[in-house]
């Protein structure tokens, strides 16, 4: 503030020149270290996280600029004071800014009440949009460059810092006269004459607009990353309700078909990815025909969610009312293929489709790019040989071949989803399980061999979820 206007004020010591340096370096490392982060958040909009976190790293290289800004304003000290405190301002315009600079942020202005004259700092002019030629604007013209709306409020900060001599701390936005408007931060003091009344009132001008931007796009930010939040909960609660009423409902171990001496021992389990907003179109099925066979089925929907869900439950209902009807399992897989490939929401799918007949101990399957079933038999295992069969969805028309095997008393067979084994390929997978045979062939029940799986690949945390079906031809 000049001395002219507070004669009895001490005379305010600059910092040490030292310190404002380290201060500047300092800032100016940790812009440096937000804008390397800044970069590393690039992204193509679509993940609300990564929004999120650009935003933040705007809104503080914005706040680190001014503050580098105020620094070396600090540096270089307070502007020369004129010689008059009437003395209108010099009537050159001052040098434009360098490109990206902030200076022309924080301008300066003091209004002589005893006089009625202004005087104002060339950046001041900056940020009003003014010509530097022109007078400075009285306080009673001050409000025709400000926002209709606005001027209620500077208005009143006015008043009651020359009546009251409260302290002036609010902000107002500008309509410059090439039409863009400005949001300004004014901070400002009356200065007392000896009689105790008000002589002058000066106030430091801050162009904040760009804070403003970055602090509103942080808080459209926020608010779209809380809706993401509210929206994925929401399809993760309707995708674990949607995956309960499809799967079988059975726990523990079954038996298909319930009649006759011939049946299969059952077990299956579902094996949930370690996010639990990763649902995916993982299903196990098994269900006992009208003539008295079995289907058993595993396969996997391509996608997570409400999608992949609501996919699977189609394919499964489909699968289910088609085997009813007694088609075999190639038709059938024919068919599913026929029925994505017309669905609006394209997607791939994997299968496999067995049909196990207890009175002479066949399984007739199809698969449809999709690991082959394992049978297990006397301490070894084995996998089958996988009979032609596309992916579901990837080719119009595209047909299943259908393969036969003859099971015997105590085999074992065991069908699972891609994914069971964490971190490892289709054929790691294979190898892994086929090793786990002797200790199947001491197990007495599907039950106690599927929990030999789960114990074998289930407890690591895994990318995606998995089913495993595991089925014990009894004697």
């Amino acid at each position: 503030m000049p001395s002219h206007l507070s004669a009895d004020r001490p005379a305010a010591q600059p910092p040490g020149r030292g310190s404002v340096e380290a201060l500047i370096s300092q800032a100016r490392r940790l812009k440096g270290d937000v804008d390397a982060v800044r970069r590393d958040t690039q992204s193509d909009g679509a993940d609300p996280q990564e929004r999120w976190q650009r935003a933040l790293c705007d809104l503080a290289l914005t706040q680190l600029e001014d503050l580098d800004v105020h620094l070396a304003q600090l540096r270089e000290g307070p502007p020369p004071v004129p010689d008059a405190p009437a003395a209108p301002p010099p009537r050159t315009v001052p040098p434009a800014p360098r490109r990206g600079s902030l200076l022309s942020r924080v301008g300066s202005a003091e209004w002589n009440l005893l006089t009625d004259e202004a005087s104002w700092s060339g950046e001041l002019y900056e940020i009003l949009g003014r010509d530097p030629a022109a007078p400075p604007l009285t306080l009673d013209e001050l409000p025709s460059l400000v926002h209709e709306e606005d001027r209620p409020k500077l208005t009143a900060m006015v008043t009651d810092c020359l009546i009251d001599a409260k302290p002036i701390d609010g902000e107002f936005r500008v309509v410059r006269p090439v039409g863009d408007v400005r949001t300004v931060h004014m901070m400002g003091e009356p200065v007392l004459a000896a009689d105790g009344s008000t002589a002058s009132m000066w106030a430091v001008l801050r162009d904040v607009s760009e804070l403003r931007r970055s602090q509103r796009a942080v808080s459209e930010t926020r608010e779209s990353l809380q809706r993401h939040r509210h929206r994925a909960q929401t399809e993760h609660r309707l995708a674990v309700e949607l995956q309960e009423s499809v799967l079988p409902p059975w726990r523990g171990s079954l038996r298909l078909p319930h009649q006759g001496p011939e049946t299969l021992d059952l077990a299956a389990h579902y094996l949930p990815s370690a996010s639990s907003a990763l649902i995916g179109g993982d299903w196990y099925d098994a269900l006992e025909l009208a003539d008295g066979s079995t289907l058993l089925s595993v396969g996997d929907l391509t996608g997570h969610g409400v999608a992949a869900t609501s996919g699977m439950a189609m394919l499964l209902g489909a699968l289910r009312g088609m085997a009813m009807a007694g088609t075999e399992p190639g038709q059938l897989m024919s068919w599913l293929n026929q029925l994505l490939d017309a669905t609006v929401q394209p997607a791939l799918g994997s299968a496999v489709c067995c049909r196990y007949r207890p009175d002479t101990r066949t399984l007739s399957w199809a698969q449809a790019g999709h690991p082959a079933p394992l049978l297990f038999r006397d301490g070894t295992g084995r996998t089958l040989q996988a009979p032609d069969g596309v992916l579901l969805g990837a080719t119009t028309g595209a047909t299943y071949e259908q393969a036969e095997v003859a099971l015997e008393p105590g085999d074992l067979l065991l069908l699972h989803t891609g994914g069971l084994v964490p971190g490892h390929s289709g054929a790691e997978t294979m190898s892994r399980l086929l090793d786990l045979a002797p200790r199947f062939d001491e197990a007495r029940t599907a039950q106690d061999c599927l929990r030999t799986v789960v114990e074998e690949c289930g407890e690591t945390e895994r990318e995606n979820d998995a089913c495993v079906l595991v089925a014990r031809v009894t004697a």
